[in-house]
Parts: structure tokens; sequence; C-alpha cells
């Protein structure tokens, strides 16, 4: 007689290597309301301004270390000290300044053409790019203005599809 034992068993081999499933988990009304403020375009812009003004920050601090003065035989110890401080100082505000206004108006833009197709892709990040570029540029010019929105535009569908945001 056979013994039973070297029988496969009722389950198939890939139902044992499956991950047990586990019950979906509804949000809670925290969660909700958070989701909710983020969604905000005033909130998200404004976060975005921050985080865009302290990258620009650190920038500015480590791009105003690297300069060098043009006397640099004739300064002291101290006087060279002084001079790579007040370059960081000034890089620092400059940068910080460039990309809080770079950040909050992306974002702006973004959230608000997002809104307003009520759709999540490619088409918001080439109309927040041209925003932003025309807007950071406009001082120099229509034909400026018309390069920065071209070249940013193109820059941040560059960047989206870098990140894979939206496949």
């Amino acid at each position: 007689m056979a013994s039973t034992d070297a029988e496969p068993t009722s389950s198939s081999p890939k139902e044992a290597e499956r991950p047990p499933m586990e019950p979906l988990r509804m949000p809670t009304v925290e969660e909700i309301r958070g989701q909710d403020i983020w969604n905000n375009c005033v909130v998200r812009s404004a976060v975005s301004g921050i985080m865009g003004g302290g990258l620009g920050l650190f920038m500015g601090m480590f791009l105003g270390a690297l300069d060098n003065p043009l006397m640099q035989e004739e300064m002291s110890a101290k006087q060279q000290f002084i001079y790579t401080a007040k370059q960081m100082g000034r890089r620092s505000w400059g940068s910080a300044k460039t990309f809080a206004v770079m950040g909050l108006v992306f974002s702006a833009a973004e959230c608000v053409v997002e809104k307003a197709r009520a759709k999540h892709d490619i088409t918001n990040t080439v109309a927040a790019g041209c925003v932003t570029g025309g807007a950071i540029s406009a001082k120099g010019g229509p034909k400026a203005a018309c390069m920065g929105c071209a070249g940013f535009a193109t820059f941040s569908v560059l960047i989206e599809k870098f990140m894979d945001r939206h496949t």
C-alpha cells in the first residue's frame, strides 16, 4: 500500500507564495482633514515657497563660500573670512528670494491649472513651467518672457519625466 504523505496538498504552489491580503482601511477624520488642507492651493503654494527659499538659502551659502576675492594675496585671513561671510550672506538672501518666488509661482500655477482642468497630468506641468519662466524673466521684456516660458516649461517636463510622477 502506498502512503499518502507524498501527495500534494490541496493548495497550489502559487497560492503559497502570495502574501496574505490585508483588509482595506478607511482613512480617519484627521487624515481626510489633512488631505483637504494640503489640497488647498494657497497652503501648497506657501509651503513650496518656504521650501524653495530654504533650498535657495543653502545653495547661496555654498556658492558664496566658493567666491574668491580679487585681491586675495593682499588680504589677511581675517579680511578673507569677513569677505567670504558677506558674500555668503548676499548670495544666500538673493538665492532664497529667487527660489522662494519660483517655488511659490510654480506650485500655485500648477495647482490652479490642475483644479481648473480636473486632471493630474503633464499638461499642468507645462503650463506651470511656462507661467513661472515667463514671470521670472518678465523684467527683460516680452522676448525674454517668451524664452523664459519655453525654457522653464521644457525644464519642468524633463524633471517630471526624470522623477516619473506622471506615468
